[in-house]
């Protein structure tokens, strides 16, 4: 089945030029186009792109010092500050292959990746590593380095942000490190396409995580993929630069919706996720965007901070935009400035997204990926006009998505509902050591995503749930995201999610978990008729249970493997 090219943008080319370049060369070619434009915000710190080079080159040659060899693992156990950006970029230069370690995981999670990986260097948080500091014994690791965001606060801002650095005994200071070490990059080989540059690890939402292995050119498409997405520009190598190039007439800064060197984004996005590390670390670096970063998310700091920093840009999983539009104050911010609000990770409401697009005068993107694809497959087309709410848009360039059948595997017209399959340049390489789960999913090009979808005629892709989370009541098919979509709309809810619970006469009976708004009122006699009201019968809610908080993944996406739980241990 051919793309549908439909809802292509007007004067878009339907394929790039990718640059067979490795990671570290945004930063390198940013640094070198803008060098005193700020990258990086942080609390009381700023950080120009040169600065953010030079660090980065530094403790490249700091891993280099401590023996580390092309092709090892570097662990990065850190939330957002400038110090994960320096690692990131300075252990992809050393040669090293970068895997994510999320500070949110338990120690029996962090020593299966730990050991999964092979990684031989961590680097953690003052604040975070106590959590993990027991399993390094049973790891693989040979260096612990740390770090502490309170080194990123100068004496006179201490009354403002009274953060003490906590010793850690057994490690090593990252700042002295970077103090110690010349600001040269080091020269180290990179085969772009055969050399990893991310070992990242699914979200395990539902199982054991699996390493995903991203080469460099993996990477670097998705980067180029979405970065080029909003731009409209083809690429060309001018002088070894990558270079955007648009076509004739076209103004780069007034007739597109958003601009290199030009715009300023809210940073809350996990980077040691597939999300941030690609769409709010790289992506963000390849286009001169200074980065206002945050390392949790607390509704009213970021909405304070979109006038503060004169923000342009906003992104996250719904889980961030939920508690924002239904902030007391969110209707008192002038959020016009804003040209981008990028939703992923989980379907957005259209409650919810009705509320954005009254808010922002700009774009309302909502895009869908996995980490088996490096980060991203398709885009809502970048024009206001072209939003399709409940869609995550068109396949972004080079890629193919198909819909086919749950029990054949035959591809379905469009309108029918099916997995969806992804075939591109930024699909994986395969899981880490893992042949026969890789052999599952990559069959003839195409990754078998698990998520179930749909297409329109027009090449608009829906994602309704995933296929492990469909539920069968008495044969039929039920898909939770269809109920959520209705519970939603009741103004008392803030989050839910749709399960199946097991049940011998009809197989597995739809139950909801919901969490209220703040002073919300609502019983679940409430909801149920709200929604049962809504849907046949076959799909009706046969339970509600309330939950002060719905578990989400870092990313954003609900862990309905802990609600199974819950209703197991009962």
């Amino acid at each position: 089945m051919a793309k549908n090219f439909n809802a292509w943008p007007d004067q878009w080319p339907k394929s790039l030029n990718y640059p067979e370049q490795p990671v570290f060369s945004f930063l390198d070619h940013t640094a070198a186009r803008v060098p005193n434009r700020l990258a990086i915000i942080f609390g009381g710190m700023e950080l120009t792109y040169a600065e953010l080079k030079d660090l980065s080159d530094r403790f490249a040659n700091a891993l280099i010092s401590m023996g580390l060899k092309k092709g090892e693992k570097v662990a990065i156990h850190l939330p957002n500050c400038p110090q994960f950006a320096i690692a990131y970029y300075g252990a992809l230069k050393a040669g090293a292959i970068f895997t994510p370690l999320s500070p949110l995981l338990a120690p029996k999670e962090a020593t299966y990746q730990l050991n999964d990986s092979e990684a031989k260097i961590l680097i953690s948080l003052d604040l975070v590593y106590p959590g993990v500091c027991s399993i390094v014994p049973d790891t693989k690791l040979e260096t612990v380095i740390t770090t502490s965001i309170a080194d990123c606060y100068n004496p006179v801002i201490q009354p403002l942000k009274p953060l003490e650095k906590i010793p850690v005994p057994d490690t090593i200071d990252m700042a002295p490190l970077l103090k110690e070490h010349q600001p040269e990059a080091p020269e180290i080989d990179i085969d772009v396409h055969n050399d990893l540059a991310h070992l990242a690890y699914t979200g395990g939402t539902t199982g054991l995580s699996k390493g995903v292995m991203l080469t460099h050119y993996n990477v670097v498409v998705n980067v180029c993929q979405y970065a080029n997405w909003l731009a409209g520009s083809q690429i060309e190598i001018i002088d070894g630069v990558p270079t955007p190039v648009f076509p004739p007439g076209i103004d780069p800064i007034k007739d597109r919706l958003t601009a290199r060197d030009q715009e300023t984004a809210l940073v809350v996005v996990p980077w040691f996720h597939a999300m941030g590390t690609v769409g709010y670390l790289n992506n963000l670096i390849s286009s001169g965007t200074t980065m206002v970063v945050f390392p949790r998310f607390e509704p009213k700091e970021y909405l304070d901070a979109i006038p503060k920093y004169r923000a342009t840009a906003l992104g996250g999983a719904p889980q961030l935009y939920i508690p924002l539009v239904n902030h007391p104050d969110f209707d008192s911010y002038d959020l016009s400035g804003i040209k981008l609000a990028a939703s992923g990770a989980a379907p957005l409401a259209k409650s919810v997204l009705d509320k954005m697009l009254g808010a922002f005068s700009g774009m309302v993107s909502e895009g869908y990926g996995l980490t088996e694809c490096t980060m991203g497959a398709t885009s809502c087309p970048p024009e206001r006009a072209k939003i399709r709410p409940g869609s995550v848009g068109i396949p972004v360039f080079d890629t193919e998505c198909k819909v086919v059948d749950l029990q054949t595997g035959e591809d379905l017209p469009s309108g029918e509902e099916g997995e969806i399959c992804i075939k591109g340049p930024q699909v994986m390489q395969g899981y880490w050591n893992k042949p026969d789960e890789t052999a599952e999913v990559l069959k003839e090009g195409w990754l078998y995503t698990g998520d179930i979808g749909k297409e329109d005629e027009d090449g608009y892709f829906y994602i309704t749930d995933r296929k492990k989370d469909m539920i069968i009541y008495k044969g039929y098919n039920v898909y939770p995201r269809e109920l959520e979509e209705v519970i939603f709309l009741h103004p008392a809810v803030e989050q839910c999610a749709v399960i199946g619970k097991p049940d011998m006469d009809v197989g597995e009976a739809p139950v909801a978990f919901v969490q209220l708004n703040q002073a919300a009122e609502a019983t679940a006699e409430d909801l149920m008729e709200h929604t049962n009201s809504q849907v046949a019968a076959y799909k009706k809610i046969r339970e509600v249970k309330f939950l002060d908080a719905i578990p989400v993944s870092p990313a954003g996406k609900v862990l309905k493997r802990e609600l199974r739980d819950m209703l197991e241990s009962e």
